[in-house]
């Protein structure tokens, strides 16, 4: 596996690193995990002291359905976090579409760019390269995650890496797109997905993990997003052993422990 550092992290070592979702977007699928502005510095040390090795910020939900807010107020959002955080030594992952976003987050010391739609705009593919940061990269076509097979999945990832090659992107954790981002995806199709998620180390590249509270364990166990945290665990189990390098999750104390564990059984 092409393995890479970022700052002292080493990203697709043997045990996950533990991706914390820094949520200032109040539109969110999961209102539970909205950080407004005024306790982001606070949320964000907790979330460290807990375990979280990066925080990825996110200003907008791209669930289907949630309101859509202008990049101008997704930069506003951003730009505000980051001042809240400067000073403090985390590594940050931004998680936009958006080159106008990004490129006012490079103001600030950040350390990975997470695009959902897979390099599909230039602009934001040419910013990444230039600015040397490694990338999230999901498996995606004209639009984020619109995969609706396991061939759709495949298909999809080879295409983000002829993008990545072109632009000269090697540091790279790939995302599979695991979640309901288009209407016509069902649950089973996500289920599928995990079921195989080991077949995805064909590609050599570290691999992750976001299934935090989303609606595929919600339609199987009948929970609201407030009541996913038992069957989020029990997908992240299951995908750590299936190779997983970084786990996305909300809830870090919990996460940070299934990873431990999981872990020790595998020794």
């Amino acid at each position: 596996m092409r393995t890479f550092h970022v700052k002292d992290i080493h990203i697709g070592r043997s045990c996950p690193v533990l991706m914390g979702v820094l949520n200032i977007s109040p539109e969110s699928f999961y209102p539970g995990s909205f950080v407004p502005i005024s306790a982001v510095h606070e949320t964000a040390v907790q979330m460290i002291t807990d375990g979280a090795e990066i925080l990825d910020i996110g200003a907008r939900s791209t669930a289907p359905g949630s309101p859509p807010i202008s990049v101008s107020e997704e930069t506003a959002r951003i730009k505000e976090s980051l001042h809240e955080l400067q000073g403090e030594d985390v590594i940050i992952s931004i998680d936009t579409m958006h080159p106008e976003v990004l490129n006012a987050a490079l103001h600030f010391d950040i350390h990975i760019a997470n695009d959902i739609s897979g390099l599909s705009n230039p602009d934001l593919a040419e910013l990444i390269a230039d600015a040397g940061l490694p990338a999230v990269l999901m498996a995606s076509g004209k639009s984020p995650g619109d995969a609706r097979s396991l061939q759709d999945t495949h298909d999809l990832i080879r295409n983000v890496l002829t993008r990545a090659g072109d632009n000269g992107i090697e540091d790279i954790i790939l995302d599979p797109g695991i979640g309901k981002w288009i209407p016509e995806r069902t649950a089973e199709d996500d289920w599928d997905l995990c079921r195989h998620f080991h077949e995805l180390s064909v590609y050599d590249l570290p691999l992750l993990v976001a299934v935090s509270r989303k609606s595929f364990i919600g339609e199987l166990t009948g929970q609201s997003p407030t009541g996913r945290l038992a069957g989020t665990l029990a997908v992240t189990t299951r995908l750590i052993e299936s190779g997983a390098s970084v786990i996305r999750a909300h809830d870090i104390p919990e996460t940070r422990d299934v990873i431990k564990s999981v872990m020790h059984l595998m020794r």
